[in-house]
């Protein structure tokens, strides 16, 4: 990974990832794509690791997309390191948006699965600008409302953070100087949780989008029966009884 381009340090349970080319309004360059590619793998692989929090250096832009100097004709498709695309995780990603979220930053932001973002912060979908087309605009179906996608993907106008949260995109607006204690206090609030069973509820959430309610409820039951069955169910139940903080084992 680029020490440079991308910043991997751990507290405690909470592994933080940071964009770091603040000069560049933290645009990805192809040193800090296989930057953040290595930092989720490194995420994935490490069992003390059970969030992440996916941020940026500076105060202007969380990210403005791609570098456009770098930058091919053509779609372009692949580039950007979009969670639930060119990577997955099964662990929680929280991102803690401190400044302009543009582009393919913008669905960067949005694929992570809980936003934290400053007040400062704002999200655009910029592509139409210059001449590209917003591919991943289709994950705003069912998400907001079909008319704000459609002004956000076909004008590139911004949103504020406040209208943002307004929409559903973002779980927490707070002010800058304490945008990072949200994000590592709603990451401890995870981390308090069964970590199997925080996985299983992600990855269900994620699968029964669309479905039928019959169908919807065949995917959860088959993603459940593991928690079910694991000694970390027995565990929190045995300390519920016992009125005392749990120790889960992800087993």
């Amino acid at each position: 990974m680029s020490e440079d381009s991308v910043l991997y340090e751990m507290q405690g349970p909470v592994a933080i990832i940071t964009l770091n080319r603040p000069e560049k309004r933290n645009v990805v360059n192809l040193a800090m794509r296989d930057g953040v590619l290595a930092a989720w793998k490194r995420f994935e692989a490490d069992p003390a690791a059970r969030v992440a929090i996916l941020t940026a250096a500076g105060d202007k832009a969380f990210c403005a997309g791609r570098d456009l100097s770098e930058a091919a004709s053509g779609h372009g498709h692949g580039f950007i390191p979009i969670l639930r695309d060119e990577v997955s995780v099964s662990k929680p990603v929280i991102a803690a948006i401190n400044g302009a979220a543009l582009g393919g930053g913008c669905f960067m932001a949005i694929s992570c699965d809980l936003c934290v973002a400053a007040e400062t912060a704002s999200f655009a979908l910029t592509e139409v600008r210059v001449g590209r087309a917003p591919i991943y605009a289709f994950w705003l179906n069912g998400v907001i409302p079909q008319k704000v996608a459609l002004e956000m993907s076909m004008t590139g106008n911004p949103i504020t953070a406040r209208r943002a949260y307004e929409l559903g995109l973002v779980n927490h607006v707070v002010p800058d100087a304490f945008l990072m204690e949200k994000a590592l206090g709603l990451a401890m609030d995870l981390c308090a949780a069964a970590p199997l069973a925080v996985s299983a509820t992600k990855a269900m959430i994620y699968e029964t989008a669309g479905l039928k309610p019959e169908a919807a409820m065949a995917v959860a039951l088959e993603r459940f029966k593991p928690v079910f069955e694991s000694d970390d169910a027995v565990e929190g139940m045995r300390a519920f009884r016992e009125k005392r903080l749990p120790v889960w084992t992800g087993k």
